[in-house]
Formats: structure tokens, C-alpha cells, sequence
């Protein structure tokens, strides 16, 4: 509850009334203290009444690309018997407020509010909770309220087309490695027969030797199994315009693209972060992963992870990353995306090379290209994300 100005005075003006009046012994003054007192009390009884609101929100879309549109429709309904008069509502979105006209709202009444979501930057924008303010008819007392919960629209970067796909790595039993483009099945094991598999899959010679059916299981071994690491070190990013890395939003563009290429490729793909991932937003189920480790029990797909990505201080980050992925040899290609700050830790990702047949290394923002054979990597040098999906379809030596 705040006092407003116009209530400071008038109190400030009932203690020196009602003082002046008991100590100069004039009713006349005691009797406007009192009554300039009374008048603050009941500004104050007026302002806490709490009006019954409930709001609802609903997001169109929720989770978009950067630059698209999208809309949030807000409905205020005054769910009790009273008027509600002499209310002020503002909703936030993101850091500015939107005025939402609940003045005098009749009871059963609702009035709903349609606004533009900024998409112009990659992030998640909280809108929300409504902001009622309650004054009194003499303006002495305003009392601001939460109603609603906050709900997350979801910015995610640009995704730009990509066409070529990694090839997978098929390991003969001699240790040779060789290109596979599209993987290979190979016998993996032998299991009982049930109901519904094909018979072109029974293995007849040790069906005949034990007695029953025996269905061969089959995996593809050389599936490409992509790994995509993010460098969210403010180091590795350190030009910013209006506090915004621009190399670090095209890394960003480059990850989603190459994770929604594998997703249409039907691709098996893991998005890690150098650096720990910030808290869950708020209205937002799952928890945020560890350096390093994908988070496999939360609910956010990588879009979501990659709209909600920030810089973060950590300058052995990289370096304990690529520590755990030469450990857990999560996949066979290994992409890494950094900005003009990480080239001096090429050496830590050029040495999971035993690990990752095939590593990529993409560089946002450099003034200058990478020199040749930095590490012994396929470097990729570009401006941005487009230019990066365009250099991405030239690259061979996978």
C-alpha cells in the first residue's frame, strides 16, 4: 500500500491541525485534524478492498521465430458483485507495460486486450502477472495488485535451410573407419519369435538347432549420431552492440539449424552448452542441464533450450566440456560453435579428434578468418547464421 503525495499532506496536515489544537486549546483545528485523519483512514480502508479479477491469457503463437509475429489476448473478467471502480491495470510484457481499461468493469463483465509480443530479439519474454491499482476516490492511497501468473513466449533463432547431412562412420572390425552416407544395418542379436514379426527375419539354421523360432535383431552401427556444442562464454563473445553479442545470436542460428536438419533427417542429435544453462523460466515445465550433460528428464526441446541460452563467466568451461565428451563419446561428429573470443581453445576441441571421426568447427564474428589447419579442424568461418548455412553445404571432409 503507498500513500500518495496529495495523502502525505493531507496527513502531515491532520498531526499539526490536531496538535495545534490541543495544545492552543481551538476546537475548530482539532475538529479538521480529526476529520483530515478520518479522511486518510477511510482512503486506506478503500484501497485495500481487494476487487475478485480472474485473467486469463493465451498466446498466439507461444513459441515462434525470431522476427515473426505473435500476439498475447488478455481477458479480465470481474468475477465478483461489485463494480469496480476507480481501477488502473497495466499487464507487463517484457520490459514495457501495456494499459489494460478495467475501469468500472460491471460484475459478469470481462474486457479483453490483444497486444503485439516483441520477436525482434531471441529470448524468452515474460508477460504477465496484471498489475491492478486501487485508489480511493480522493486519490490518498493507491494499493497495487498481482493477478494472473506470468507465461513465457518463446523467441527461438532463425533456422536457416541446410541440405547436406553428415555421413556416419562405419568401424570394420580391423579398425579402418570409413564414410557411410546414409548408415548400415548389421546383425546385432538373436531373440525369441512373437506374435507380429516378419518371418523374412527368422534365422531358420538356429531355429531348427533349439526348436523354436529365433528372429534376428538387426541395429545400424554407423547411423551419424551428431553432438552440437555451444559456446556461451561471454569471452568467446566479447563485441556487443546495445548489450547484444551478435556472433553469439548467430551461433545460436547456426545450432538451431544444423538440430532442426537432423531432426528432418530423422538424425540422432544432443545439444550441449560449454557452460551451465540458466534457471527454467518461469511457466515453463523442465529444469536446465549441466556443462556438458543434456538434460534427458526435461521437458524443453532444443529450440527452447537454445531461445533461453545466455552468456555466462566461466573461461574453463570449454575445457571441461570437452573433458566429458572425450569420456562419454556421445556421438561420431562433433560440431562446435564459438565466437571470435574461443579460437584460442581450438586445441581442446582438436584433440577430441580420436574420439569424433568428424569435427566442425563454426566461427561467428572473427574480423579476421581462422588460419588454415588451425588444430587440424574443418573451420568454417562466417558473418552469421545465413552465411554459415550457405558455407555449411561446401564443407566435404566429413
Amino acid at each position: 500500500m503507498g500513500i500518495t503525495a496529495r495523502g502525505i499532506g493531507l496527513l502531515v496536515a491532520a498531526v499539526v491541525l490536531l496538535g495545534s489544537g490541543f495544545r492552543f486549546a481551538y476546537p475548530e483545528l482539532t475538529l479538521l485534524g480529526a476529520a483530515a485523519g478520518a479522511a486518510v483512514g477511510y482512503a486506506a480502508l478503500v484501497a485495500a478492498w481487494r476487487p475478485r479479477l480472474t485473467v486469463t491469457r493465451h498466446a498466439n503463437p507461444d513459441r515462434v521465430a525470431r522476427g515473426e509475429p505473435a500476439s498475447m489476448t488478455l481477458t479480465v473478467r470481474n468475477a465478483g458483485r461489485l463494480r469496480s471502480a476507480n481501477l488502473l491495470a497495466e499487464d507487463r510484457c517484457g520490459d514495457r507495460g501495456v494499459p489494460v481499461p478495467v475501469l468500472r468493469l460491471r460484475p459478469g463483465r470481462d474486457t479483453e486486450v490483444r497486444y503485439d509480443v516483441p520477436t525482434h530479439r531471441r529470448g524468452v519474454v515474460p508477460v504477465g502477472p496484471l498489475r491492478v491499482t486501487r485508489r480511493d476516490p480522493l486519490g490518498l492511497v493507491a494499493l497495487a495488485r498481482p493477478y494472473g501468473a506470468t507465461v513465457p513466449v518463446w523467441v527461438y533463432p532463425r533456422v536457416h535451410p541446410l541440405t547436406a547431412v553428415p555421413r556416419g562412420a562405419g568401424r570394420s572390425l580391423d579398425g579402418r573407419v570409413d564414410g557411410v552416407p546414409h548408415g548400415s544395418i548389421t546383425f546385432d542379436s538373436l531373440r525369441e519369435y512373437v506374435v507380429g514379426d516378419e518371418l523374412r527375419r527368422v534365422h531358420w539354421r538356429t531355429s531348427a538347432r533349439v526348436g523354436e523360432l529365433m528372429v534376428r535383431e538387426n541395429v545400424d552401427t554407423s547411423l551419424p549420431h551428431l553432438v552440437v556444442l555451444l559456446d556461451n562464454r561471454a569471452a568467446a563473445h566479447p563485441q556487443r552492440v546495445g548489450r547484444v553479442a551478435e556472433s553469439f545470436e548467430s551461433a545460436c542460428e547456426a545450432a538451431a539449424s544444423i538440430v532442426t536438419a537432423a531432426h528432418r533427417a530423422d538424425l540422432p542429435v544432443v545439444l550441449l552448452f560449454a557452460c551451465p544453462e540458466p534457471a527454467t523460466p518461469a511457466g515453463a515445465a523442465g529444469a536446465a542441464g549441466v556443462a556438458g550433460v543434456p538434460d534427458v528428464g526435461s521437458a524443453l526441446g532444443p529450440l527452447d533450450r537454445l531461445a533461453a541460452a545466455e552468456l555466462a563467466d566461466a573461461d574453463e568451461a570449454v575445457r571441461a566440456a570437452t573433458t566429458r565428451l572425450r569420456q562419454d563419446r556421445l556421438g561420431d561428429t562433433l560440431i562446435f560453435l564459438t565466437g571470435p573470443g574461443g579460437r584460442d581453445d581450438l586445441g581442446h576441441v582438436g584433440a577430441l579428434r580420436g574420439a569424433y571421426p568428424s569435427v566442425v568447427v563454426g566461427v561467428f564474428g572473427a574480423a579476421e578468418p581462422t588460419p588454415p589447419g588451425a588444430a587440424g579442424l574443418v573451420v568454417v568461418d562466417a558473418a552469421d547464421g545465413a552465411q554459415f548455412a550457405a558455407e555449411w553445404d561446401g564443407v566435404r571432409r566429413w
